[in-house]
């Protein structure tokens, strides 16, 4: 079979000095999601070609410093996780947090599906579904997302899945303090909250991986800690597949 990185002439570059100390032990399971990315990635169109090359410092590394801002055994939803940026390589990097890829189109969560059973990765979940349904049922301690939308909605569909005190985790570019000084009245309406940005992986990655964070300082419903991310696990094989 012709990978998708071989279609287009593109090399995948091997792991940098950057990359090794980032994912450390995990790094195996990095390069083999990184091959997927090039080869599977490409021909079903999760990602461009031209993105080959740049892979590692780009999107892998640049995705994975903000496990930095997560702490042990936490609960975590990559909301429009696509090709799995940033939560299946948080998710890969950090087997102490449960993740779940949320995701709505069906060749995305296929992908998805492959790509966490391919990788061996038992902490990690795909459910096929947009934010605003899983309203009310799914509760968690940080939201994460990576080129979705911008912050204003983005913080109306992921703040209502936040318990007190957790935090939504939005990459952004080098606008982010204008799109937060734009978008911050906005999001104090949604819900009582604490905003900032934050800029990881310094000597890392270059540049540093830019995040505003939304830190919810209010409670959002009815939810015991640990149990509302198993009991949509539990139920998600009941909901069809929508096509």
């Amino acid at each position: 079979m012709t990978s998708g990185a071989e279609e287009t002439g593109a090399t995948l570059p091997v792991p940098s000095a950057q990359a090794e100390e980032v994912f450390g032990d995990s790094l195996p399971v990095a390069i083999r999601f990184a091959e997927l990315l090039a080869d599977d990635g490409v021909r079903r169109g999760l990602i461009g070609p031209r993105e080959v090359p740049r892979l590692w410092e780009r999107h892998l590394i640049n995705c994975a410093v903000v496990e930095e801002l997560i702490p042990e055994g936490a609960e975590v939803v990559d909301v429009g996780s696509g090709a799995g940026l940033p939560g299946l390589v948080i998710g890969l990097l950090r087997p102490d947090i449960r993740m779940t890829l949320l995701e709505p189109l069906l060749r995305r969560t296929v992908f998805l599906e492959e790509a966490v059973e391919l990788l061996g990765l038992d902490n990690v979940t795909v459910l096929r579904g947009r934010a605003e349904e899983v309203r009310g049922e799914l509760y968690t301690d940080f939201v994460t997302a990576r080129a979705v939308a911008p912050l204003s909605r983005l913080a109306g569909w992921s703040l209502p899945l936040l318990r007190k005190n957790g935090s939504l985790l939005a990459l952004k570019g080098e606008q982010a303090e204008a799109e937060l000084a734009e978008a911050e009245q906005d999001v104090s309406k949604l819900r009582p909250s604490v905003c900032d940005v934050i800029r990881v992986g310094r000597g890392k990655v270059d540049p540093a991986t830019t995040v505003v964070r939304v830190t919810v300082t209010s409670d959002g419903g009815p939810s015991p800690s640990g149990g509302s991310q198993k009991k949509r696990r539990d139920g998600k094989k009941k909901r069809g597949r929508k096509r």
